[in-house]
């Protein structure tokens, strides 16, 4: 019997040892690797997720290049955000003839035409005038060289650090670059303006009479991959190209952007220093890529760090978890095969010029190493804080008052012992004085502190559309109300 027991024990034993072995040799899960199956002939050139924002191919994204026409979507996005669709171009002499040598006026728009912005934006757009990039210039900012420095402040607010413009067309100058990984933020924030995206998605416009077109002119998209949208035997089709842009002069060489969308995802590439006709095949390559590789998760469905934290603190105002959403739309690219699982965290306070108007931090995402995307915490309902600042003893001054007592005190006690007490008194008068004064710098600094943070609660209330008056308003009802109340939106 004891035998018997002896042996099953090793038996157990034996069993347990076996699926130990069998665990450990079963490889632990890793996450797929990133693809890199590509590859352009082009110099540089890029292909973005549109809406996580994510790299998911780069070839010299970070290296300079002249830009040629495709500018001129920049051109259309500074024009879109400031000036009417039906508003009159006048197209002025300068407009017309200040162009570079050879460059062409293929629509033959002369000084004295009249069209209206959106007749102008599909010349730009479809047939790339730069006769028309030049009177939206004018026509918005009053001068070129004024709508060119609306230009640089519009890429500085999308985030483009390595890039600068000079002019509203893509000609040549020594000032005018661009790099494939800014063309693609500019790009990516010309599409999701819905004037720009839905005139550069036209195949066909009819322009109205032009001194030398009386009858009027019908133009034609001449990008060739959105030209051959409907024909798919042809060897520029792309399923999905929905808008881009083409570029070339000596300088540059061919350039070109291409977005597409499938299945309500969009996909940016953009080629730099191509060549003809290749740079057409690397841009629908890496929009393929872009599509067949990767795979968009939408944020706010998996992520969990609205109920794993209490709430956050931003600028002295606490939001619950309860009163925070994520921004809607967020999600990240990884690649086929991964999950939300394998993406790495981090919140950050810092927030950039686009960012939502209720924003209070920021959750950005990597996937080895590489950011795959991000997302807003937003607030249902701003906070403007009225508790007035804790500033222990100096309102009363009571702290200091009970100090100089007690030197004086002191000073009393030791008089009958000479140069010593003496010393003592001076030793105590310092302290005293350092500390009122250290107190009073920490007074005056939580002040000056205090009003910063309502000057940026009031620049928060109005961007939300709030006067002055209305922001005191509110903040007189939230004193009178204990403070416990949100203001809307």
């Amino acid at each position: 019997m004891k035998n018997r027991n002896r042996h099953s024990g090793a038996g157990v034993f034996l069993l347990v040892f076996l699926c130990i072995l069998n665990i450990a040799a079963d490889p632990a899960y890793a996450a797929p690797a990133w693809p890199a199956d590509t590859g352009i002939m082009a110099e540089a050139g890029i292909v973005m997720d549109e809406n996580s924002g994510a790299v998911l191919f780069g070839q010299n994204i970070h290296v300079a290049y002249a830009p040629a026409s495709i500018t001129k979507l920049l051109t259309a996005l500074v024009v879109a955000e400031h000036a009417s669709l039906d508003e009159n171009v006048t197209f002025s002499h300068d407009a017309v003839y200040n162009v570079e040598s050879g460059s062409g006026n293929s629509l033959a728009l002369e000084e004295g035409d009249v069209l209206t912005v959106r007749d102008c934006l599909h010349a730009l757009l479809l047939r790339s005038s730069n006769q028309a990039a030049n009177a939206l210039a004018e026509h918005v900012a009053g001068s070129r060289d004024g709508f060119v420095e609306m230009m640089n402040e519009k890429i500085a607010e999308i985030g483009c650090t390595e890039s600068h413009f000079a002019n509203p067309s893509g000609l040549n100058d020594d000032e005018q670059y661009v790099t494939a990984y800014d063309m693609a933020l500019i790009a990516r924030a010309a599409f999701a303006n819905e004037t720009v995206l839905s005139i550069d998605s036209a195949r066909n416009y009819r322009l109205p009479a032009t001194i030398r077109n009386p009858e009027g002119l019908s133009i034609a998209m001449e990008h060739k991959i959105l030209a051959a949208s409907g024909n798919p035997s042809s060897s520029y089709y792309l399923e999905g190209a929905m808008a881009g842009k083409t570029g070339y002069t000596s300088k540059a060489g061919n350039t070109l952007v291409t977005y597409a969308v499938r299945n309500g995802r969009g996909v940016i590439s953009v080629i730099l220093k191509g060549t003809q006709p290749q740079y057409y095949l690397d841009g629908k390559t890496l929009i393929e890529f872009g599509f067949a590789s990767f795979q968009d998760i939408r944020v706010a469905d998996q992520e969990k760090y609205l109920t794993e934290q209490e709430g956050i603190d931003r600028d002295g105002d606490y939001y619950k978890s309860s009163e925070l959403y994520l921004e809607e739309g967020a999600c990240v690219t990884v690649p086929n095969g991964a999950s939300f699982a394998d993406v790495t965290r981090t919140m950050t306070m810092e927030l950039d010029n686009g960012c939502p108007k209720t924003a209070v931090a920021r959750l950005i995402y990597t996937y080895n190493d590489r950011q795959v995307g991000s997302a807003y915490i937003c607030a249902r309902n701003l906070h403007i804080s009225t508790e007035p600042l804790q500033v222990s003893l100096l309102e009363t001054g009571e702290a200091g008052k009970d100090e100089e007592t007690a030197a004086a005190d002191a000073a009393d006690t030791g008089e009958s012992r000479g140069w010593l007490a003496a010393l003592g008194v001076v030793f105590v008068l310092a302290a005293v004085s350092g500390t009122v004064f250290w107190l009073w710098y920490r007074r005056q600094k939580a002040l000056a502190e205090a009003a910063r943070r309502r000057e940026r609660r009031r620049q928060r209330i109005r961007e939300l559309g709030y006067s002055d008056e209305e922001f005191e308003k509110m903040v007189q009802q939230r004193m009178k109300s204990g403070g416990g109340k949100n203001f809307p939106k």
